[in-house]
């Protein structure tokens, strides 16, 4: 029986027709059975393109291969176990590169790349249920295509359990350089550029002239604001630390109206690719400092960049709520985790706790209890805040445990978690759970920190706006779940952002006229 299925090798044969180069495929396998299946994919791969060679040899794991130019020196793109699931698209995007295919990234990304000297040998622990993994596994295999110092290896947990056992690896994705933990968790090529210190270059920027509206995040009500704004025929820039913004990190979307399902990347996929059908100036891999009225709204960047709009679109969005206890920080990735689709298989068998009982985290609990132990679900109050629905579901299955009225105080480890320590609010005592893992879910915080002192925020940190998206900062605006709107859907953050948007055009059209009259 083959890997691959007929439709995905439909859709592979014309993505390896854009292979620009011959690739040769280094297999390093013996008789296991995730050895086989990796011959039987290779083998496929070669099957489907006169480019693509394999031959058999030994690499520092087996099994393992290598993707390589044919004639050159080893790319140092390695994947230690099979890449499917989540991570089949970070195989395919590796064949194209290192077949000479440049990378989607911008020039000024690419001078970071290339700047760095030292030998940095990356591994990066995923699990082929997590959505988060693809972005770090990519963003390090471009670092190892464009710089002969950098390599890097994907490791499926799954094929290398007593590697993922002895590092104590509780979290994916987890990321090792020389054989040292770098960082876990979601991260961008940016911001492993930035934990290694390489130098951000403003140059590209100095020389572009101002805008009619910035927007500042890429997210859907950024995106929808960009849209808007640039249908009106106007100068338009946006600036993203991450394209898709908190969207990336969603699994499963099924209320957007018109898409019965789809799931966050794909849908990120979208939005990105409606946007540049018009002329925006995307600036990716950009985050925004400081904001200032003076003739124009000037925008300042981390690179120290200064960017001048007539008016800006603030679409910053929301992270995850820490819970702020004594141990969070230090067991992070080491028991402490945010992303049950991602993290949740690494704790087959175990005892895990969930914090939270909004929708977030009865849904986690739920998916958790299909694969771990048992769930403890702790929720503050004395009811849990999730759709009656889903507290039905969590209450019919056999190894949760819901504790309301429960205050955590403390997450406790020796290396990594062992117990979770909390009040009960009613009788004031305190209790532990003996555990293995414990999941937050506890809610979002605005990400608009920068925004003190500059604009309007309420008591939660959230922009406050007008119904036409107006902040009290005349030229700026925002939209999105970043602002005190009653509900934070993605459908109603791309209505804002095209409110937003309109409302920013009309400020424009007012302002002129004023303008005019004055003359």
């Amino acid at each position: 029986m083959a890997l691959l299925d007929a439709n995905i090798k439909a859709q592979l044969n014309q993505l390896l027709a854009l292979l620009e180069g011959d690739l040769e495929i280094t297999l390093s396998a013996a008789d296991d059975k995730t050895s086989q299946d990796m011959r039987e994919l290779v083998t496929e791969l070669a099957g489907m393109s006169p480019r693509i060679t394999v031959k058999e040899a030994t690499l520092a794991r087996t099994p393992s291969f290598s993707i390589n130019k044919a004639g050159e020196e080893a790319s140092g793109v390695v994947f230690a176990g099979l890449p499917l699931g989540h991570e089949f698209n970070s195989l395919v995007l590796a064949l194209l590169q290192v077949s000479g295919r440049a990378p989607k990234v911008d020039d000024a990304t690419i001078k970071r790349i290339e700047a760095i000297t030292t030998p940095l040998n990356f591994e990066t622990f995923v699990s082929l249920t997590c959505h988060n993994c693809p972005d770090v596994v990519q963003a390090l295999n471009i670092m190892a295509v464009l710089n002969p110092n950098i390599t890097h290896t994907m490791v499926e947990g799954g094929a290398y359990q007593d590697e993922v056992k002895e590092k104590d690896i509780l979290a994916v994705p987890a990321v090792y350089t020389n054989g040292e933990f770098f960082e876990g968790g979601r991260m961008s090529l940016e911001d492993i550029l930035d934990k290694l210190g390489a130098a951000q270059d403003s140059t590209g920027f100095d020389d572009k002239e101002a805008y009619d509206v910035l927007v500042v995040g890429g997210g859907p009500a950024g995106a929808a604001s960009a849209i808007y704004s640039a249908r009106k025929g106007i100068r338009t820039g946006l600036i993203a630390e991450r394209f898709g913004g908190q969207v990336n990190d969603t699994l499963s979307i099924e209320n957007i109206i018109g898409t019965k399902a789809t799931e966050g990347p794909a849908f990120v996929a979208s939005l990105e690719a409606h946007v540049t059908e018009y002329p925006v100036d995307v600036m990716k891999n950009q985050r925004a400092t400081h904001i200032a009225k003076n003739d124009l709204v000037e925008v300042t960047l981390e690179n120290g960049a200064v960017l001048k709009s007539k008016t800006v679109i603030l679409s910053t969005g929301t992270r995850y709520r820490q819970l702020g206890v004594p141990g969070e920080q230090e067991f992070k990735n080491k028991g402490v985790a945010y992303c049950p689709h991602c993290d949740g298989p690494l704790f087959k068998g175990k005892d895990v706790a969930v914090v939270g009982g909004g929708n977030s985290g009865v849904e986690a609990a739920i998916d958790l209890a299909g694969i771990v132990n048992h769930v403890y679900l702790l929720q503050r109050s004395g009811e849990l805040k999730a759709d009656i629905v889903l507290q039905n579901r969590l209450r019919s299955l056999p190894n949760v445990t819901i504790l309301t009225n429960a205050l955590t105080q403390e997450i406790k480890g020796a290396g990594t978690v062992n117990a979770l320590a909390y009040k009960d609010a009613v009788t004031g005592e305190e209790k532990v759970i003996t555990l293995d893992g414990v999941f937050i879910q506890i809610g979002l915080l605005p990400n608009t920190e920068f925004l003190q002192g500059s604009v309007e925020l309420n008591q939660n940190n959230e922009i406050i706006i007008d119904k036409h998206g107006a902040t009290s900062l005349p030229g700026v605006f925002a939209a999105g779940d970043c602002t005190d709107t009653a509900y934070k859907q993605i459908v109603i953050s791309m209505g804002s952002g095209a409110t937003a948007a309109l409302g920013a055009f009309d400020y424009m059209i007012r302002s002129d006229v004023k303008e005019l009259v004055e003359v």
